[in-house]
C-alpha cells in the first residue's frame, strides 16, 4: 500500500508517533511518503520504502500570514497524484485534515479518489480545537474524514463531548518499541548526575503552562528533605525562565540539571530512577509511556489519558492535578527501598509492553484496509 503520513516534524508526540508508525509501516513492505515543512525529528533512517516530500512556502508581500495550509493542500494533490497514493494519513487535525479534505476534493475532479484517516492526538482538541474560531473547520474536517481514530479513551470521550462528530471514532493508542529504550545506564553518565549513588527524577516537556512543570520543582525539593536526589530536566519552551527562577528560589540548583531538547532521550531515561508528569491535561502521556519501557516507574496526575497508561499503585502511582504532597509520598514509597523500586521497574516495563508496537501497527494496517476497500466500492 503506499500512504502519505502528514505530520509536524517536530518534538512532539504527535509527530513522534506518526513518523515511528510510518518507519515501521515501511519495513512491513509498505511504501511511505512523508510529507510536511521539515524533516521529521525521529526520521532518523532512510529504507527503500521511505520518502520524503518538503511542503515549501514561498514569501509573498500580499500575505500577512504564510499561507501554509493552501500549500500544504497543493503539495498533497501533487504527491497524490504522481506517486499513485492509495490513502492520506493526517496527524492533527489542525490544519492537516482540512488541507486533506480539500486536496481531496480537487482530485475527484480529475477522476482521483484519495481517502483520508484524520488522528487526532490532543491539542488539537483539549486546547487549540476549542477556540470558536477553529471549532466549525475542524467540526467539517472530522466528518469528511474516512475514519477518524483517536490515542486514547479520553480523548474520544472529549471530542464527542466538545464537537458535533457524526463519524465514528476508533481507539488505537500510542505505541512504543521496547527494544529502542535502553534499560542499562551508562556508569559514566550515572556518577556524573548522581555521584554519591542519589536518585533521579527525571521530566520531560515541551515546558508549557499545561505541563505544571513548577508543581516538578515543588515535589523535588519536599522529596528532597527526605531522600538524596537529584533533578533532570529534558526540553525547553516557555515556562523553562520561571522554573529557572523557581529553582533558585527553592534552593535546589545544586542538585538540579536543565539539559534543553535532546534528539535522543533514552540514554537520559535509563538512568532515572523516576519520571515525574505533572500535567493538567495529557492526551495520552507518551513520555510516560518512554519512562516505563526504560525501566522507570512513573508518578502522574490523574488527567486525561494517563489513567489508560499508568497503573496506580503497580507501575506507578496517579494523583490529582496539584497535589504535590501526594505525589511527594508517592515518590517516596517507590524510592525508599532498592527493592520497591526494584519492583515497581519490572512492572512499568511490563506495562509498556501492553503498547508494543507489534500490537498497535496491525491496528493500523486493518483499518487502511477497510478505508481503502470502501472507497473502491465508491468508485
Amino acid at each position: 500500500m503506499k500512504i502519505g503520513i502528514v505530520l509536524y516534524p517536530t518534538y512532539g508526540g504527535s509527530g513522534v508517533v506518526a513518523t515511528e508508525l510510518g518507519m515501521a509501516l515501511a519495513k512491513k513492505g509498505h511504501e511511505i511518503h512523508f510529507i510536511t515543512y521539515s524533516l521529521p525529528i525521529r526520521l532518523d533512517e532512510f529504507g527503500e520504502n521511505i520518502f520524503y516530500h518538503e511542503v515549501r512556502i514561498l514569501d509573498y508581500p500580499l500575505f500577512y500570514y504564510k499561507p501554509y495550509e493552501l500549500v500544504l493542500t497543493s503539495k498533497l494533490v501533487d504527491v497524490v497524484k504522481h506517486e499513485n497514493l492509495d490513502l492520506l494519513h493526517v496527524h492533527y487535525a489542525i490544519p492537516h485534515a482540512s488541507a486533506a479534505y480539500m486536496a481531496k476534493q480537487i482530485l475527484k475532479t480529475e477522476g482521483i479518489h484519495i481517502p483520508f484517516i484524520t488522528t487526532l492526538h490532543g491539542t488539537d482538541i483539549t486546547l487549540v480545537g476549542k477556540d470558536s474560531s477553529f471549532e466549525p473547520v475542524i467540526t467539517f474536517a472530522m466528518n469528511e474524514s474516512d475514519a477518524v481514530t483517536a490515542v486514547s479513551k479520553d480523548l474520544k470521550k472529549e471530542t464527542l463531548t466538545h464537537f458535533a462528530v457524526n463519524r465514528h471514532i476508533e481507539v488505537i493508542p500510542n505505541f512504543i518499541n521496547p527494544e529502542h529504550y535502553s534499560t542499562k545506564p551508562a556508569e559514566n553518565l550515572k556518577k556524573k548526575y548522581a555521584p554519591n549513588g542519589e536518585r533521579i527524577l527525571v521530566h520531560i516537556s515541551n515546558f508549557r503552562r499545561v505541563k505544571r512543570v513548577g508543581d516538578v520543582a515543588h515535589v523535588f525539593a519536599k522529596l528532597r528533605e527526605r531522600i538524596p536526589c537529584k533533578l533532570i530536566y529534558v526540553g525547553d519552551g516557555p515556562e523553562r525562565p520561571n522554573i529557572e527562577q523557581l529553582c533558585r528560589k527553592l534552593g535546589t540548583c545544586n542538585d538540579t540539571e536543565f539539559l534543553g531538547k535532546l534528539r535522543g532521550i533514552d540514554q537520559i531515561l535509563a538512568l532515572a530512577d523516576l519520571f515525574v508528569l505533572t500535567s493538567e491535561t495529557e492526551s495520552f502521556g507518551l513520555a510516560a509511556l518512554e519512562a516505563m519501557a526504560s525501566n522507570v516507574p512513573v508518578i502522574s496526575t490523574n488527567a486525561g489519558g494517563l489513567p489508560e497508561v499508568v497503573e496506580h499503585g503497580i507501575s506507578g502511582f496517579l494523583s490529582n492535578v496539584g497535589d504535590i504532597d501526594d505525589m511527594v509520598e508517592n515518590a517516596y514509597t517507590i524510592l525508599k527501598s532498592d527493592e520497591t523500586l526494584a519492583n515497581f521497574r519490572k512492572n512499568a516495563n511490563a506495562r509498556a509492553h501492553d503498547f508494543h508496537l507489534d500490537k498497535i501497527l496491525p491496528q493500523y494496517e486493518n483499518l487502511y484496509a477497510r478505508v481503502v476497500e470502501s472507497n473502491m466500492i465508491r468508485e
